[in-house]
């Protein structure tokens, strides 16, 4: 899907998974501290939208998703992962129900698949899952905006700020009456910021929800059974997970950032020192220069003093050891 925000003034078009909507709008800083200042809007209109409609929707997804979904009140924000019979992450879902249909957004390649393994478990539930992108797009305000919506839209309120489902027809309009707008590079930087971690980028084929603090805001652990759950019980209760995430900051002499998949190493070892981990987002932040986010060994000591690529890293614990 491209957005037709991409015809704005100053628009760049972001790449790769977040193609169709803007990088940026020629400000990428003075876009950050709008919105960090809760002023102007996001365009994620690249990312995909389902609903799930009928009696059973929560129940059904309840057995599914590892969130707790049974007595999900309208308009409560929450979100949730669906695991692998191994307890790996495969799905990012990003939930709000309305009282009639649960809506969610989630990364734009992970569409089918989602929508090919929910079909596949509906059974005899009363249920009926539908792939809404084209008709459907997702706008991001910032906490702190005071902009006022019509009552007609779904609005996933968070702490990070309100997602709101509109009539894709409508992006156009929704930019003249809410801007200025922000591309994604600085929705992207006050994400690693926040330590908010995202699928495809701090996950991997192997990720588990320990491992980005996923466990409470997407994982409930008083739940019963989904797929995952043994993995997500043991490690819970028995041990540690083999990875965690940190937040880094950069050595701001460098120009280029380090990009996803750039190995962490310990510095006294060296560039070419035994590889504990991988970068997963790296940006440029208004207020604290190159930052990222990277995954790691668990018993990489926190303390110590990391190399990103060739670039030195200080880090900040996220996920406990």
């Amino acid at each position: 899907m491209t957005s037709p925000l991409l015809n704005l003034p100053g628009a760049v078009p972001a790449e790769g998974r977040d193609e169709g909507v803007a990088a940026h709008y020629g400000e990428l800083y003075g876009e950050q501290r709008a919105l960090a200042d809760g002023r102007g809007f996001v365009d994620l209109s690249h990312r995909g939208v389902l609903t799930v409609t009928g009696p059973e929707r929560l129940s059904w997804l309840h057995l599914l998703l590892t969130q707790h979904l049974t007595e999900l009140p309208p308009g409560q924000a929450t979100e949730a992962l669906i695991l692998s019979a191994n307890g790996h992450i495969e799905h990012a879902l990003y939930l709000v129900d309305d009282g009639e249909t649960v809506w969610a957004h989630v990364e734009p390649d992970t569409v089918p698949a989602l929508i090919a393994y929910l079909e596949s478990m509906k059974f005899f539930y009363r249920v009926e899952v539908a792939d809404r992108t084209a008709d459907f797009a997702v706008v991001h305000l910032p906490a702190g905006s005071i902009t006022e919506l019509a009552e007609k839209y779904v609005v996933r309120e968070t702490p990070a700020g309100r997602d709101v489902f509109l009539p894709r027809a409508e992006l156009t309009a929704f930019a003249a009456d809410h801007g200025p707008a922000a591309g994604l590079l600085a929705y992207e930087a006050l994400r690693v910021e926040a330590h908010r971690p995202r699928l495809g980028l701090e996950t991997d084929h192997r990720t588990i929800p320990h491992e980005l603090g996923w466990i409470g805001t997407a994982v409930h652990l008083q739940k019963g059974c989904y797929r995952g759950q043994e993995t997500v019980a043991r490690v819970h209760n028995l041990g540690k997970p083999p990875r965690r995430l940190v937040f880094l900051h950069l050595d701001g002499s460098e120009v280029l950032l380090p990009p996803h998949g750039t190995p962490v190493r310990l510095a006294a070892d060296g560039p070419e020192g035994r590889q504990l981990g991988f970068v997963t987002t790296s940006v440029r932040h208004h207020e604290l220069g190159p930052i990222a986010l990277a995954l790691v060994k668990r018993n990489v000591p926190v303390d110590a003093a990391l190399l990103a690529g060739s670039t030195a890293a200080a880090q900040e614990v996220v996920v406990a050891p």
